[in-house]
């Protein structure tokens, strides 16, 4: 077993001894919030950790990479590399009752970094995260119409048709696209800002702020909602999704294993990051989290338990997601028979009803033999129904396009409507809540916030100021500027961050020192499994998927999706290469954080060979006892 622990002087000094540790929580019963029961704690950790992407990602992973195949190494990782992680950010968390620059600078000041690059994680990804629900929120306003404003094509201005760019595409493409977005042809055409858009981002930040206006004690009260209701909307549908005609073709297309795809190193790489971005590890949000906890809280359970919810979750989720898509790929299979069969009946004048699709082939030889050169110059549509499960969509486009058109072709659509964009804006508003804990904690431990400032304040206004900044996601350009943060800022930073964790804690802080402070919070040693994982095959894993994703990554162009009419493939979405200065965006979202950790330990190395023994210091020196908006107390 691997023993390695670098040098770390003054450790003793900087971290509370476990005597003291009963002592000092009940010296923070009044100045620093916990939990008003188990459940709230845990309902908030699955709330953040359970978001968007368990519900349109990993459905489109599962289809892409061989159907329930790719379960299984989604399952491996999940226990080797999702749940180890997890249970080491809950404990130390709750070991140190800091957030996430607290601990770090506790563990060793020169580590300081990695708790800034989650906060510039944390900070960033909010940014357009809140967007997305502020997209949920417009759609949601829109659904109670009857018809839904996108299940047909608006009429042109002459009164004589459709709307030319609608008329050349679909309905939903045309309302998210164009009465949404009003999206422009490239990311360098700005525009202006949309009105709508903005209005709906006032409301979702608005929204954020009351629920998070004094921390835990405001969100804990919030998650009773948030993080339970996604579920109860994903069982309706799933009900109403088995009645509906072809639902099982989705759900046995989606489990249909095609084992030829784990001999692929990419299914294996995309099921590693899946895991490792469902858990929103590296945030600092759980760290924060479980700070909060009782000293002697099983925390081993909590993460099991939690890891469980979240890979079931995933599963149970792309079942309610491809028992629609298999109802949608089904009508559409239909309309399409329906066109050809059409066809054939108005070129051969046939009695309406003689041709089915049972007899549809039948029918096409008989008229071939009956007049070859009236059937030869018939077009009939290519009908097949795989064709149509396997158009693999993720992320907004399931969510705005494929969901939004099944959801039209079911009777009393704008209930449906309302039902799946509220589950869509639980599932984001309570991920939403560890991102602000990951972003207020940290700037309170950095003492860059005076700690005379009420709450209500710092949370209005880190609100305020995310708000100003992402206008920039209102702009005809938005949506654009939206998939570049979501593609790098998100990433690479998160991977390396986790690393520098998990590293941090065996071989900085010693994983026998860490396995003490488990038994004595727990009441025994974490068993041989925990071990292994800790020491070498997470970090491992995560070097390994890190160094992948950077190998492809570098491979390839920037490219992002383009909706232009005036393209010669309209109505499908080209891709266009990024221009030279949005590669400054990326090194920005993606390198400053990496950067901050390596830059910020040779800071400290440089400043610490210049003072003077007596002088010298952790950087965090005293334990802070902020809640999550609340003064700091030392």
């Amino acid at each position: 077993m691997v023993r390695l622990v670098l040098p770390n002087p003054g450790l003793e000094d900087r971290i509370p001894s476990l005597d003291a540790l009963d002592a000092i929580e009940k010296e923070e019963a009044g100045s620093r919030p916990k939990w008003d029961n188990k459940a709230q704690y845990m309902l908030t950790c699955v709330g953040f950790c359970v978001g968007l992407g368990n519900v349109w990602r990993f459905p489109y992973l599962c289809q892409s990479h061989g159907g329930g195949a790719f379960m299984i190494p989604f399952l491996i990782l999940l226990v080797v590399e999702g749940i180890p992680l997890l249970y080491l950010e809950f404990a130390i968390g709750q070991r140190l009752r800091k957030g996430s620059v607290g601990v770090w600078s506790s563990i060793h000041p020169a580590l300081k970094g990695v708790g800034i690059a989650s906060m510039f994680v944390s900070f960033m990804v909010g940014l357009y995260y809140n967007t997305i629900i502020a997209w949920v929120m417009w759609y949601f306003f829109n659904s109670f119409q009857d018809p839904l404003p996108w299940s047909e094509c608006p009429i042109n201005a002459n009164q004589t048709g459709y709307v030319e760019e609608c008329a050349h595409s679909t309905p939903v493409d045309y309302f998210w696209y164009r009465e949404t977005l009003n999206i422009s042809d490239n990311i360098s055409n700005s525009g202006s800002v949309q009105w709508w858009v903005l209005l709906c981002l006032t409301c979702a930040w608005s929204v954020l702020y009351v629920c998070t206006i004094r921390g835990i004690e405001t969100t804990g009260k919030a998650v009773y909602i948030t993080s339970t209701l996604p579920y109860v909307v994903l069982t309706i549908f799933l009900i109403r999704g088995l009645t509906l005609k072809g639902a099982t073709n989705g759900i046995i297309f989606l489990f249909t294993p095609n084992v030829t795809e784990l001999a692929n190193p990419v299914t294996w790489l995309d099921a590693g990051a899946q895991v490792f971005y469902s858990f929103s590890l590296a945030f600092g949000g759980l760290i924060s989290f479980s700070s909060y906890n009782s000293i002697h809280n099983n925390c081993e359970m909590d993460s099991v338990i939690v890891s469980v919810i979240n890979g079931f979750t995933s599963v149970y989720a792309a079942t309610v997601v491809y028992s629609i898509i298999g109802f949608r790929a089904t009508a559409r299979f239909d309309d399409c028979f329906n066109t050809n069969i059409l066809t054939l009946i108005n070129a051969f004048d046939l009695p309406e009803g003689n041709v089915t699709q049972e007899n549809f082939a039948e029918m096409q030889q008989w008229c071939n033999a009956t007049d070859f050169e009236a059937y030869g110059k018939l077009r009939f549509q290519t009908c097949d129904l795989t064709s149509f499960l396997s158009e693999g969509v993720e992320g907004t486009g399931l969510a705005f396009i494929v969901f939004t058109e099944a959801i039209t072709k079911m009777p009393v659509s704008p209930l449906w409507s309302v039902l799946f964009f509220i589950m869509l804006f639980c599932l984001g508003l309570s991920s939403m809540f560890g991102n602000m804990e990951g972003v207020v904690v940290p700037l309170q431990d950095l003492q860059v916030i005076p700690q005379k400032w009420p709450k209500e304040l710092l949370t209005g206004l880190i609100c305020l100021g995310c708000y100003l900044i992402a206008f920039v996601f209102t702009l005809n350009s938005g949506q654009y500027w939206l998939s570049l943060l979501d593609n790098y800022a998100g990433s690479v930073p998160l991977l390396v961050i986790a690393f520098c964790e998990m590293f941090a804690v065996v071989y900085v802080y010693g994983v026998d020192r860490f396995n003490k402070d488990i038994e004595f919070m727990i009441g025994h040693k974490p068993n041989l499994f925990w071990q292994i994982t800790w020491r070498v095959v997470s970090p491992l894993l995560m070097l390994v998927i890190l160094l992948f994703f950077l190998a492809v990554q570098l491979n390839q162009a920037l490219t992002y999706s383009v909706w232009d009419p005036a393209h010669e493939e309209f109505p499908k979405s080209h891709k266009a290469s990024y221009p030279s200065w949005a590669y400054g965006v990326v090194v920005v979202v993606a390198g400053v954080p990496c950067l901050t950790i390596p830059c910020f330990a040779i800071y400290k190395l440089i400043r610490s060979r210049f003072q003077k023994p007596e002088s010298q210091q952790g950087l965090v020196s005293s334990l802070s006892t902020a809640s999550m908006n609340g003064d700091l107390k030392y």
